[in-house]
């Protein structure tokens, strides 16, 4: 018979698994939208919004089982990691959010060159489902490869910002707005990250 906090630590990690869809897709239509130079900003915001609203949520659910039940030490760190996990995936809607606004603060962006934001765009995207999956199976080889693509995202963020300050040919507006961009990626990627070292302490009591 299923201990009664199984069953809450279960319906916790479901709705950890149903934020990451939520801020996976957030993600995804922010950089699709900029790339295409669609304004989406407040359907980024709406999901930014029920993001905050769902980590809300499993805070509750997190305090409902910790008071009802008498979590042992690997339910205390799969409710403790949980609650990191659900702050990441609020954050993934926050940036998804700030990308959507670079619009409409810098207006038509198409005649800027996007490769750097492409190219890291990609590679968080990549992050991200390496995050959600990683704690839907619990794996940490999966969950520590993180930190080898994080700096790979930190080198390219650095690069530009390099390139950017000595090139004086790349229009001021497109020097801004892909700067914006890449520090948002740049950011979620440290956070996809974050997500890593959560699981790694589910599984083992260490986020080494």
């Amino acid at each position: 018979m299923p201990r009664l906090m199984d069953m809450g630590l279960e319906r916790l990690s479901n709705a950890i698994a149903d934020m990451g869809t939520l801020a996976q897709e957030s993600v995804l239509k922010a950089i699709q939208a900029y790339a295409k130079g669609e304004q989406i900003t407040q359907e980024a915001f709406n999901r930014s919004t029920q993001l905050s609203m769902l980590a809300s949520e499993v805070e509750e659910l997190a305090v409902d089982l910790l008071a009802r039940y008498q979590p042992v030490a690997t339910d205390l760190r799969l409710i403790k990691s949980c609650l990191e996990i659900s702050y990441g995936f609020s954050r993934f809607g926050r940036y998804a959010y700030d990308i959507a606004q670079v619009l409409e603060i810098y207006g038509d962006v198409s005649q800027c060159d996007k490769s750097e934001v492409q190219e890291l765009a990609d590679r968080v995207t990549e992050m991200i489902k390496t995050s959600i999956q990683s704690f839907r199976t619990k794996d940490t080889k999966l969950a520590r490869s993180l930190r080898h693509e994080d700096d790979q995202v930190d080198r390219t963020y650095r690069d530009y910002m390099r390139r950017v300050s000595q090139d004086k040919e790349i229009p001021i507006k497109c020097a801004l707005a892909s700067t914006l961009v890449l520090r948002y990626l740049e950011r979620i990627g440290d956070h996809a990250c974050y997500i890593g070292d959560s699981v790694i302490y589910i599984v083992t009591g260490s986020k080494i």
